[in-house]
């Protein structure tokens, strides 16, 4: 048995594959049978004079997603998915699957949902589990590389992080617990014993948001590094996406091309520095004419795209009925990619008013939204850092800026093309009795915090850290528009099946 990954250590070899039909079609004595492992999918050619006939009787059984044994020679072939092919001369079936329900036609979302469990077996779905794999990979390699130690924060919490309205809440035996949010305040206590840590585990939050940027349970990496300041903090966060995307471009390619996923646009974030703005500067940047007139020009070209596309699919829909088979399917297939493109416009242009309002009335002091994030990553083809927020729209732990009190030393990295905030940071207090008074002002339990307290009453270190978003960075490097397709088995409102 070998993996259709190996095949091209084998070629000319006779070998066995084990696996499961992802596609399938006959041409009288020929059978053309796309088997898939796991590890990648290969053409297998089962020619009724090559095999036994119960090796044939086999063949015309099967169906898709049935597993089976296939056994055969390596080819060389560049037209073939995967650059091989196997002339089979033997095929064994351990189980037909009837009525596989996922099927090559279009399905909705929320039925695909229903049957996430079967549905990671789709192309797009396996490229980007394979994707998230490398960035998991590559996450650990960076941090290992420069002397980290990973370290894991709690899932139970008796305190939270930014206080306790969009927290899971929970029975821990006699006493009240809560499921995570952040590993961040136990990162810290981490970081004074070893220097430089990371933590990596799922994180909860509780919010009734229903966006594609959300979910309830998500996995969070939050590096902490003692003496690091804000700067420091947003090089390190810097280096650190430049290090995940090059990597992933580097070594998934045949994924990223299963996507369809613009490369150009991911390199770009590898050769290009990330351009640094202040809170205020991005607020200036909303509200100016500059914004309006980009805005504007966003539902012309929208418009005149869409216009082109309807032209496009009502002339291939008339060649249709005399093309042949080969072209129908092809035809098929760009209806379906004009109509996903349409629907993707017609969202744009019911949100563009809305996001021209949004931030047009936007007033320093608010938080960002989604669409507000959007709106100032467009101007840029990389992701940006944004620093220096409100302290009152922050969290009690983040230092104050010295030039202005009203600033916290915070930072967030929005991605390109709408994907919004992948990573959030701060330089963070380190005085005591500061610390204190925020815990206070922010009305937490100081009982509670005793022992975050105690970090900066014995040895206390200027210090700072970041967190980033697994499942909102693989969406982005993927290029997915939501973010239930990043993890295996999404949990949102509504959502805690299968």
């Amino acid at each position: 048995m070998v993996y259709i990954s190996n095949l091209s250590d084998h070629v000319d070899e006779e070998v066995t594959l084990k696996g499961w039909v992802y596609n399938y079609r006959s041409s009288g004595s020929l059978y053309f049978v796309e088997m898939r492992d796991g590890s990648g999918i290969c053409q297998c050619v089962v020619a009724q004079d090559a095999v036994s006939e119960e090796a044939w009787e086999q063949t015309e059984a099967l169906r898709q997603e049935t597993s089976l044994q296939i056994t055969g020679k390596v080819v060389e072939d560049e037209r073939s998915v995967g650059g091989h092919e196997l002339q089979v001369t033997d095929l064994k079936i351990y189980q037909v699957a009837e009525d596989y329900p996922i099927t090559p036609k279009e399905h909705g979302v929320e039925f695909l949902m229903e049957n996430r469990h079967l549905w990671l077996r789709s192309q797009k779905q396996w490229a980007a589990m394979r994707v998230r794999n490398e960035i998991i990979y590559a996450i650990h390699t960076f941090f290992q590389e420069r002397g980290f130690v990973q370290m894991d924060a709690p899932i139970f919490t008796g305190n939270a992080a930014e206080g306790t309205t969009n927290l899971f809440e929970t029975e821990y035996f006699e006493d009240q617990a809560y499921l995570t949010q952040s590993g961040q305040l136990y990162g810290e206590a981490m970081a004074m014993a070893h220097g430089l840590i990371y933590t990596f585990g799922p994180t909860f939050r509780a919010e009734k948001s229903k966006t594609r940027r959300h979910l309830t349970e998500f996995w969070m990496i939050e590096p902490e590094m003692a003496f690091y300041d804000l700067d420091m903090n947003m090089d390190l966060a810097e280096d650190f996406i430049k290090f995940i995307v090059k990597r992933v471009i580097d070594r998934r390619p045949k994924e990223l091309e299963i996507l369809e996923r613009d490369t150009s646009k991911l390199r770009k974030a590898v050769d290009e520095g990330f351009p640094r703005i202040s809170y205020t500067e991005a607020v200036e940047q909303l509200k100016s004419d500059d914004m309006a007139a980009m805005l504007d020009q966003m539902v012309e070209d929208r418009k005149k795209e869409a216009a082109e596309l309807k032209e496009e699919r009502e002339e291939i829909e008339k060649e249709r009925g005399q093309a042949k088979k080969w072209r129908k399917a092809q035809i098929d297939e760009r209806v379906i990619e004009i109509g996903k493109r349409l629907d993707e416009i017609e969202e744009d242009l019911r949100n563009i008013p809305d996001w021209r309002e949004s931030a047009l009335n936007f007033e320093w002091g608010e938080d960002f939204g989604g669409s507000d994030e959007t709106l100032l990553t467009m101007k840029y083809d990389t992701p940006i850092l944004v620093h220096r927020f409100p302290a009152a729209i922050k969290a009690f732990y983040m230092k104050r800026d010295p030039q202005d009190e009203k600033l916290a030393l915070a930072c967030d990295m929005l991605a390109p093309e709408g994907y919004g905030e992948i990573i959030g940071g701060s330089e963070r207090e380190d005085d005591l009795e500061t610390l204190r008074k925020r815990i206070n002002e922010h009305g937490l339990s100081e009982d509670t915090f005793q022992w975050y307290l105690d970090l900066r009453q014995y040895g206390s270190v200027p210090h700072s850290g970041f967190g980033l978003g697994l499942e909102r960075t693989v969406a982005w490097l993927c290029g997915l528009d939501h973010v239930r397709e990043t993890i295996p088995f999404p949990r949102m409102m509504g959502r805690l099946t299968p």
